[in-house]
């Protein structure tokens, strides 16, 4: 399982993510996606730790906290959704209507 870090700072680096949850458990990954036009950082990531236990005593220290003059949003990762073009899995047959 992961955790979700919302609401960060645009120049927060992996490094400093690492050393924050570092001192909860063992950090195995950090996560900080960019947007694909910019390359700039979307101000959420995700965070993989050792073990449940420590995910959890991060997350209980670390939600709502004030961090680079911001309050973190910490809680466990939802799973990724399905994405489909279509929504709902469902594929749409015709976009207009046929008038003959």
């Amino acid at each position: 399982m992961s955790i979700y870090i919302g609401n960060l700072s645009y120049q927060v680096t992996e490094a400093e993510v690492t050393a924050v949850f570092a001192e909860y458990g063992s950090v195995k990954r950090v996560q900080l996606p960019t947007d694909r036009e910019t390359g700039r950082m979307r101000g959420f990531g995700f965070v993989e730790m050792g073990t449940d236990a420590e995910e959890q005593a991060a997350i209980d220290a670390l939600d709502g906290a004030e961090w680079m003059g911001r309050d973190l949003k910490v809680n466990k990762a939802k799973p990724r959704e399905n994405r489909n073009s279509f929504g709902n899995g469902k594929q749409r047959r015709d976009s207009f209507s046929r008038s003959y």
